[in-house]
């Protein structure tokens, strides 16, 4: 198989994931920037990782929070706090990046981490000029039925590349998931936090790095 287009997952791909603590952070200082000093922890957890438009809606609830301005603040916390995390490089590229100068195919991000933060690491990193097209979530609710696996945001990114035959690389099993539903190929990449990882779904490639790409695109 010769791929003409290879998409990339960001966080934990391209770049390094952020600590689990700075986005919880992010979360706990949206609740008190709407008064609520002392949220359930459960509440803060849920609400920082894979928060699901239900979950907004109930704990919302609970707090008498309004969900759409709650949900639009804690999104630009989040993007605040990865900013901090780059300027202050903790949160930077993996080192084979720049293995894909001398890729020969289309390349492109789709993330479920916010536009906002897609779009201010690719200029911070000045790596833009590798990408023809990169989708990140937009701050809404409504975005979180949109993330991987759906291929909500993939398919948008096949269709701006114009994509034949394409190429998913993921750190996750919802991206392996979203390639599938997208109808094409994927590679689950081995970062150090992926080594021993094991898998629940079978992707057409494993790979240690972004170098091997360079092989696979060429089969």
């Amino acid at each position: 198989m010769t791929y003409d287009t290879v998409v990339f997952d960001n966080d934990g791909v391209l770049v390094g994931r952020t600590a689990f603590d700075v986005l919880q952070d992010a979360t706990q200082e949206t609740f008190e920037a709407f008064g609520v000093t002392d949220p359930d922890p459960n509440h803060v957890e849920n609400m920082t990782v894979g928060a699901t438009p239900h979950q907004v809606a109930t704990i919302c609830g609970q707090y008498d929070l309004p969900r759409e301005e709650f949900w639009r603040a804690r999104e630009e916390k989040m993007v605040e706090a990865q900013q901090e995390e780059a300027r202050a490089g903790r949160k930077r590229p993996y080192d084979d990046i720049d293995t894909l100068d001398g890729l020969d195919a289309a390349k492109g991000i789709v993330s479920s981490n916010q536009q906002a933060t897609v779009d201010f690491l690719l200029d911070h990193f000045s790596v833009r000029d590798h990408f023809g097209t990169a989708y990140g979530r937009e701050p809404t609710i409504q975005s979180l039925d949109r993330r991987k696996p759906n291929s909500h945001y993939l398919d948008r990114a096949l269709a701006d590349l114009d994509a034949d035959s394409a190429l998913f690389v993921g750190d996750n099993e919802s991206d392996i998931r979203a390639a599938e539903n997208a109808g094409i190929d994927s590679a689950f990449i081995r970062r150090p936090h992926r080594t021993d990882w094991e898998l629940n779904v079978w992707p057409t490639w494993d790979i240690d790095s972004l170098s091997d790409l360079h092989d696979i695109c060429r089969t």
